[in-house]
């Protein structure tokens, strides 16, 4: 059926997007967001859904996931022998999709838009789109087969990897929010997911909660502690707990005006530059002390360094830049 897709169109449409396929928000129904700090929220996967909900219990939703919508009706003595089944192979499915069941007696203009003329349906809804489905009742066998098709298989690797695309991008826009529920919607269904938990422990250092981030960090599995992303965020802890302990960046400002060979105060601005998020310059004044001096505190201005590059993440337009530069000091 997808193949000759009748259901596609601009339904949700109006919804905020990000350039990715997963995307968050809507101007139909705004769903409950998840604030920082707060455990992920426990999601059912089969739940009842009215016009009013039907934005967020359905276009929203399958923006994190899957979400097959059955229409039914009391008196449909089909719909009584489907829907049992229905649940079963959804609950069996673990989480790969949701079921939400739409009585179209109390609810009809959603099946009306659909084009729904008889029942039951089932459609099947991605990225805030209908993209598949089925009418009648069928056998328990073809609704596995279909959930396996709609669901994907494996570990739903591809829908986490757009997830992720679009918790970055949405936190580049600044959107600190979603991009936490995101991360929270990830790990409900991934919960081994590092990039999710370096993610969310990050957001929340920087909100301010050190404490959350180092809950959040300790969900990582035991074989996993000490991947390359909690790894950065850690040294990014870290870095924030040296430079906390440091003094008046003016007055070490006043004491570079007065002796550009102060390497100490030179180091300590560096970490407090970091710290306030001025990457470069942090990395310019340590790339001054190793220029000046190699030996200084046995190469501790080099050493420092190479802790940013860590926390920044390899990848980092800063790291990238602080890079280049201290390579051609070494190699010149």
């Amino acid at each position: 059926m997808s193949d000759n897709n009748q259901f596609g169109g601009p339904f949700g449409s109006n919804a905020g997007q990000y350039a990715t396929t997963v995307q968050y928000g809507g101007t139909d129904a705004t769903p409950a967001k998840v604030a920082l700090g707060d455990p992920p929220v426990a999601a059912d996967v089969i739940k009842e859904t009215t016009t009013a909900t039907f934005a967020a219990d359905v276009i929203q939703e399958s923006r994190r996931q899957p979400v097959l919508v059955d229409f039914w009706a009391p008196w449909c003595g089909p719909c009584k022998q489907l829907t049992p089944l229905l649940e079963k192979a959804v609950t069996a499915a673990g989480g790969k999709v949701k079921l939400v069941k739409m009585n179209i007696d109390d609810h009809p203009s959603i099946a009306g838009q659909l084009g729904i003329q008889s029942i039951p349906a089932v459609i099947a809804f991605r990225d805030g789109q209908p993209v598949d489905g089925f009418m009648g009742a069928i056998p328990e066998s073809q609704i596995a087969a279909f959930i396996q098709k709609v669901g994907g298989k494996g570990n739903g690797a591809p829908q986490v990897a757009e997830a992720l695309a679009a918790a970055a991008e949405a936190r580049t826009a600044g959107d600190v929010q979603t991009a936490a529920d995101i991360f929270d919607a990830i790990l409900e269904q991934a919960p081994e997911t590092i990039e999710a938990i370096a993610g969310l422990g990050d957001l929340l250092f920087e909100a301010g909660d050190a404490e959350g981030a180092e809950a959040v960090l300790a969900r990582a599995p035991e074989a996993k502690k000490d991947a390359a992303p909690l790894a950065a965020v850690r040294a990014k802890m870290a870095l924030a707990a040296q430079a906390a302990a440091l003094g008046n960046p003016a007055e070490l400002e006043r004491r570079l005006a007065e002796n550009p060979g102060d390497h100490q105060a030179r180091f300590e601005l560096a970490m407090i530059q970091n710290a306030n998020g001025e990457r470069m310059a942090a990395a310019d004044n340590l790339l001054a002390i190793v220029k000046a001096d190699r030996s200084w505190n046995d190469d501790g201005a080099k050493t420092q360094l190479l802790q940013f590059f860590e926390a920044w993440g390899m990848t980092d337009e800063a790291t990238l830049a602080a890079r280049r530069k201290l390579s051609s000091l070494l190699f010149s």
